[in-house]
């Protein structure tokens, strides 16, 4: 079952993911909804800037250890991610699913493997032609 169908792009790729999220979740497609959420997940962290250890702004308190003083004082801009990487951040998802089912098959766990294997279709239907 294609979630979403009809796209070619990769520029509205996390608005399709958290549309077919939606969707996995209304119809209780537990696979589809891990597999959605997993790289959403992963496009998130990918944009994620990482906490300098050097805070001009960092105080002490006895109830939070380096807590950043003044509103919005911790608040960092997040990375922009061109289309290309948020794509191939979905195609490691991809891969990283059919290389664990593949594993699993090989020990006799078809059932897991399945499973996995019907995660990644479910994030080639969301991307399209752009997983080719």
């Amino acid at each position: 079952m294609s979630l979403t169908s009809g796209y070619d792009g990769a520029d509205d790729l996390r608005p399709r993911l958290r549309s077919s999220l939606r969707e996995a979740l209304r119809s209780r497609d537990v696979p589809a909804a891990s597999a959605l959420r997993s790289a959403l997940a992963a496009i998130d962290n990918a944009e994620a800037i990482p906490v300098s250890r050097t805070r001009t702004t960092a105080t002490t308190s006895e109830h939070f250890a380096g807590a950043a003083a003044g509103l919005g004082a911790a608040e960092a801009e997040r990375r922009a991610l061109t289309d290309a990487q948020v794509c191939e951040i979905v195609d490691a998802e991809i891969g990283e699913r059919l290389s664990a089912a593949a594993h699993y098959e090989s020990r006799g766990h078809a059932e897991q493997g399945t499973k996995l294997r019907r995660e990644a279709q479910v994030l080639r239907d969301v991307m399209g032609p752009a997983a080719e």
